[in-house]
């Protein structure tokens, strides 16, 4: 028994060890939106949730070899909101909410990074129906590989609560239990991010 919770530890010291030492290519790399996803959820009724994501949107991602060095920038298309329901993505858009005419995009401005790669927090300026706040992504890097082509590709996740009033979005409606939609939304980020082939 005692050979084997040795066995057992060396094998999972092994494995954080691993973990401890995601390998990228330094460099500039551009999201690729055909691989990646821009997801949030928001309380509804009290007792349920809506899910949707923002299907248009650029991403660019500077990857230094010091990683904590790293920097990020994107923009979100905010009428690209869908919520799976043509009416309510319609409401969305409009003045109640996002106000997509006067406000069309969402932008993300990284000023820090803290942590290593398969754990970091991603601080930066996010604005949003015109007003700019900083908020704090707990992120990880999920790994690296060549894709064939010469290209390199980095995967990530990354998710932070917003409070949607703070921005501005302050529709309430309330029914017997409570608000229709609730204040705090999750964001979720799914991105992988290419560094295209040097060319010669």
């Amino acid at each position: 028994m005692k050979a084997l919770f040795t066995l057992a530890t060396l094998a999972l010291a092994g494995s954080l060890a691993f973990a401890a030492d995601v390998k990228y290519a330094p460099g500039a790399y551009d999201v690729d939106g055909s691989h990646s996803k821009v997801g949030f959820e928001i309380p509804h009724m009290v007792i349920s949730s809506v899910d949707g994501q923002f299907t248009k949107y650029e991403g660019k991602l500077k990857l230094d070899k010091k990683f904590e060095k790293s920097s990020v920038k994107a923009t979100i298309e905010t009428a690209s909101i869908d919520t799976g329901n043509v009416k309510r993505d319609d409401h969305l858009r409009g003045a109640d909410f996002f106000d997509a005419t006067k406000y069309p995009q969402i932008k993300f401005e990284s000023t820090e990074i803290k942590g290593t790669p398969e754990s970091f927090k991603l601080t930066g300026n996010l604005t949003m129906h015109g007003v700019t706040k900083k908020v704090t992504l707990d992120s990880k890097m999920l790994g690296s590989v060549n894709d064939g082509y010469g290209n390199d590709r980095a995967a990530f996740t990354a998710t932070t609560k917003l409070n949607r009033k703070d921005f501005g979005l302050t529709w309430s409606k309330s029914i017997e239990a409570g608000p229709v939609v609730g204040d705090d939304l999750t964001l979720t980020l799914k991105v992988e991010a290419v560094k295209p082939a040097d060319k010669k």
